[in-house]
Order: C-alpha cells, then structure tokens, then sequence
C-alpha cells in the first residue's frame, strides 16, 4: 500500500490546473500498488535508453514491449463494492489496464517521476471523470466516455477527421441495465442513478470512427501509443476491447492488446496489420482511435 500522503501531493502538482475537483475525496483515496520489480525494470531501461527523449507515443511502444507477455487478469480495479482504491498491478493486466498503464508510466518518466506514487497518480488522473477520484461513480466506465474526458484534460486527441470515418451512434446503458453484474452497484444502489445520467450524457457526444472494411485504408496514417477501441453493436456497450498501435520496423501497424483469448490471456502483438487482427466476432463495427499529447 502506498503512503497516502505522497499520493495526495503527486495529485495536487498534476490537477494544480484544474478547478473542479473533490479535495477530500482524493486525500481519502485508497491506492494499491503491485510489481515492484516490473516497474523497476521499466524505469532502469528508461533512464538508461534515454527514452523520455522520444515522442511520448514511441516511449509508450517502449513501454509497451517491456509489457509483453504479461498474464491476463480481469477485474484487477474491483478490489472493494465499499471503496474505491485506485490500483495499479503491473503483473496482471487487462485491455483497458494494459494501454491505460503504458499511458500513464510515459506521461510519468516525460514528468520525471520515478517512483509508484507517481504512477498512481498519473493513472487516476486519467482513469477518473475531471480527473478526480472518488467513489465507484467517478470512474470512467464506458472507453467512449474516457476518450472525451481525457480529450477534455488535454492527455489525448481524438483522431476523428480519419478518411472514412462516420459518426458513431451506439447508445451505452449496459451498467445501469445489468446493475447486478456489477458488485459495487448492488451494495450501492444509489450510484445507479448517477450512472445513468452519465450513459444519458455520454449517448450525446458526438464522435465518430472507422467503419472495419476502411481500416486498412487508414493503417498508414497511424502511430506507435495511438490507443484503439474496438466498437460493437452489442446493445448498450460502445467498446468491447482496447489495445494499442505498434508500428514494426517494416511499417506495419500492429494491434497490441491484453488478450483474453484462451490460446492467448496475456498481452500479445498480434500478427498482421491492424485491419486483419480485429476479426474476431460479427459483432465488432470498427475502430475509435486517439493519440496521446505530450504532458
């Protein structure tokens, strides 16, 4: 467990921008901190390779490959249905896990943090709506509605003006539709209604992707960090998986994911161009992709 101290001063120098925050709920933030000698490697090889002098999307392939091979595990953020604890595990990722900590550990190194107290709080500053941590309502569920937030907090840009791309206009309300899927809504029934309101606002942005059969038209103009969500027709989900861009030495776009594949459950640079990795269900429509901004 970190000390909650060092995490609350870490926050503060983050959000010292922003004016619309709970102070208490981030001075109360449970954290959990796991791989130490992960991180630690991570960093060694950084400072070594002189890494934070690359664009923050080639430090984030970087970051990336150190990643590779990592064990697949879900629901490593549900650690309580009381609290909220902002948790990082290097050991055990998931898709949404995987991109987020590549994320945050390059915004971390181009800051000069060097420590898991920095990386905490370069992972709920992305992770929480206004990058504000509080209860199990302030996260940001929906990967269509972290997109926005965090164009919002200036981490990302929205890469919408693709050729080819259309206006996304999947509706969300799977977590207030299926509440009992979720444990920290059924001990807490009242952040229902919060949720909701949330699908309501998040069902107003307007956003736009890349239809499936006009992604390969697209993989040229792509980077090493763009972060990928794999968009769906299921009713009330907008995006079912995430993973990364990695562009190898012969140009070729890359899908890199923490895979929940049986053959697979680990994080994986899948084989082929971007356009013939992402086949796996009827149900996938296409692609939403942002690019990461120097802190």
């Amino acid at each position: 467990m970190t000390s909650r101290r060092t995490f609350l001063r870490n926050m503060l120098a983050v959000l010292g921008s922003l004016s619309a925050f709970d102070w208490a709920a981030i001075a109360a933030q449970p954290t959990n901190f796991q791989g130490q000698d992960v991180f630690n490697r991570i960093v060694s090889r950084a400072v070594d390779g002189k890494w934070c002098a690359l664009p923050i999307g080639e430090l984030m392939g970087n970051i990336a490959k150190e990643l590779e091979g990592t064990n697949y595990v879900g629901g490593t953020l549900d650690l309580s249905p009381d609290h909220e604890v902002c948790t990082v595990d290097l050991s055990a990722l998931d898709c949404v896990t995987f991109f987020e900590t590549t994320l945050a550990f390059a915004r971390m190194l181009k800051k000069g943090g060097r420590t898991p107290d920095a990386l905490l709080t370069e992972v709920s500053f992305t992770r929480y709506r206004n990058g504000a941590p509080g209860d199990y309502s302030t996260r940001l569920h929906y990967t269509t509605d972290w997109f926005v937030d965090n164009k919002k907090k200036h981490v990302v840009k929205l890469l919408s003006n693709l050729p080819g791309a259309e206006p996304f206009k999947q509706q969300v309300d799977f977590m207030t539709s299926h509440p009992n899927s979720y444990p920290q809504l059924v001990a807490h029934p009242e952040m229902i209604s919060i949720i909701k309101q949330q699908e309501e606002a998040i069902n107003r942005h307007a956003l736009k992707f890349i239809p499936m059969n006009k992604i390969a038209a697209i993989e040229l103009l792509l980077k090493t960090g763009d972060i990928v969500g794999v968009c769906t027709n299921q009713t009330g989900l907008d995006i079912v998986h995430t993973g990364l861009v990695l562009r190898d030495n012969e140009g070729v776009a890359h899908f890199m994911d923490a895979s929940s594949k049986k053959s697979s459950m680990k994080v994986t640079i899948e084989p082929g161009p971007i356009s013939q990795a992402l086949k796996w269900s009827k149900n996938l429509t296409g692609i939403m992709l942002a690019r990461p901004l120097e802190p």
